[in-house]
């Protein structure tokens, strides 16, 4: 039954009859999309190896440079606690907050296929004016465009590859994105070790980003629309078509129906982002587009990946070992990814989220009871301690990749009807955004004054995102994505805002 739609007990029923095989055509339209990941991927590894980076420091923050020098082979928690470094990074995510909402329209009207376009040639723009740049202004223009790119990119690759996938292998088509965000981490930690000892090498490391903006972008230009936008904008035949081609089949019809259904309800909807806010749509809002999108950045994930060469520097490691050592996390990251892929469509969405965020939980207090007993300014952190931290953030990571990494993208990509998917996930990037870039701008100057704190506070938040998870969100794995809106009645919380009564009196109908 369609998302937001009048339901019937046919609706619930009629996923059963949907059909599908794996085609070639269905893995290149997945793969070439799933490369906007890479984008986002490629600048969480690369940003925090160049900020990291002797001769970047020296043209661009002088005052950095010479305080990591004074401090070269101690452990100092404030070698790093500056506002226009930090900038540097984090103006990018607010780049892509703003931009996200301009994706949504593009998303809805044009097309999810135009949106991964736009943002491909935008991230490439940005990847040439900072591999140029000759003062901060020019390397805050270019992280900006770079922001744009991703904000259009995060806004439309999940929703294509949710919306190409059969409800059976959703999550594992869904998680491409994360995987090229994985392996686009990875090999910018590559692009570093190599380039950090040329005066030019951060510019190399910055300029390379044009080259997942490329492959995007030519790739983008041979993807077919998703069937579910192609109904949505009216253009029957060419969904069919398309529909009979990703499936493998040409028995589509229950599929195919469902989306018409869904089409028409969002049709009925004139301003999506005020329905959001409607009392049906209250589970969706506060999971999918606030929670979920909110929490997956207060994990302190991200801040471990773009700042693990100054994280590791900053606890005595030099330069050199450093990036290798966020080279070691990013891989097991990638190892971490693929684990969540083959099973979360097996075991669930809510199995990987309890279980990896009790792990999750006991390595930050970990880390925080190491740091707080063995690690003061100007003592150099003993080889055993510093081998043991990085271990530690590895089982992080690897807890992290296989839950809030990946199913932060794909649970809120599965939540949302039709009528307003395109403003849901544009939502949930703004959110996503906001954190990371409020997480990239305050934590070196809190690591500067909370010192090991900082990690409990990660630790506590991940004990009430846990909570959160296991209290509010329901299992969907294997349930078709126009059908999801049909475990909300079945909640023991959510069936008070989303019983079908609702459907009807906001069609102006009395329920029979």
């Amino acid at each position: 039954m369609a998302g937001g739609g009048m339901v019937s007990d046919k609706g619930g029923a009629r996923a059963e009859l949907y059909e599908y095989r794996i085609t070639w055509y269905f893995i290149f339209t997945c793969i070439v999309a799933a490369l906007g990941g890479s984008l986002f991927g490629y600048d969480l590894g690369v940003s925090g190896g160049v900020t990291s980076m002797d001769h970047f420091l020296k043209e661009f923050f002088p005052k950095v440079y010479k305080r990591k020098q004074a401090h070269l082979k101690e452990t100092d928690y404030c070698k790093y606690d500056n506002q226009i470094l930090t900038l540097f990074t984090s103006s990018l995510y607010f780049a892509a907050l703003v931009s996200t909402f301009f994706a949504s329209h593009v998303t809805r009207n044009r097309g999810r296929r135009a949106s991964i376009l736009w943002g491909a040639v935008s991230f490439f723009l940005g990847a040439i004016v900072n591999a140029a740049a000759q003062n901060i202004a020019m390397l805050i223009i270019g992280r900006c465009l770079l922001g744009v790119g991703i904000g259009f990119g995060n806004q439309a690759v999940p929703l294509y590859l949710s919306e190409m996938a059969p409800a059976k292998i959703r999550g594992r088509v869904n998680q491409l994105f994360q995987l090229t965000t994985c392996l686009g981490i990875f090999i910018a930690n590559f692009v570093n070790n190599g380039t950090e000892k040329h005066s030019w090498g951060w510019r190399l490391s910055l300029g390379l980003a044009t080259v997942p903006a490329t492959l995007m972008f030519v790739g983008g230009l041979f993807l077919p629309e998703t069937p579910n936008s192609l109904v949505e904008q009216g253009r029957l035949d060419e969904g069919r078509t398309v529909l009979e081609k990703v499936r493998g089949t040409k028995n589509i019809e229950a599929e195919f129906q469902d989306l018409i259904e869904a089409s028409e309800a969002a049709k009925a909807v004139k301003h999506p982002f005020r329905n959001l806010l409607k009392r049906k749509n209250r589970p969706q809002l506060i999971i999918g587009a606030l929670g979920i999108p909110a929490f997956q950045q207060l994990t302190g994930m991200n801040s471990v990946l773009f700042y693990a060469p100054v994280i590791f520097q900053s606890l005595g490691f030099g330069s050199g070992t450093s990036l290798w050592s966020s080279t070691i996390t990013s891989g097991t990251l990638v190892a971490a990814t693929f684990i969540s892929m083959f099973f979360v469509d097996k075991f669930g969405r809510r199995a990987f989220f309890l279980e990896a965020g009790t792990e999750m939980i006991i390595c930050m207090v970990a880390v925080a009871i190491t740091l707080a007993l063995k690690f003061g300014q100007g003592v150099e952190l003993p080889k055993g301690i510093g081998i043991f931290l990085v271990i530690l953030i590895c089982i992080f990571v690897l807890a992290y990749g296989r839950s809030w990494g990946p199913l932060g993208w794909l649970v809120p990509s599965e939540l949302f009807p039709l009528e307003t998917r395109s403003a849901g996930q544009s939502i949930v990037v703004c959110v996503n955004m906001f954190f990371t870039a409020l997480v990239a701008q305050c934590f070196l100057v809190s690591l500067c004054h909370l010192k090991y704190g900082i990690f409990l506070l990660f630790a506590a938040l991940i004990v009430i995102m846990t909570c959160f998870i296991y209290f509010l969100l329901p299992e969907t794995k294997q349930v078709p994505i126009e059908e999801i809106h049909l475990l909300w009645r079945k909640h023991w919380l959510w069936k008070h805002y989303c019983a079908p009564e609702d459907e009807f009196e906001n069609k102006g109908m009395k329920p029979v």
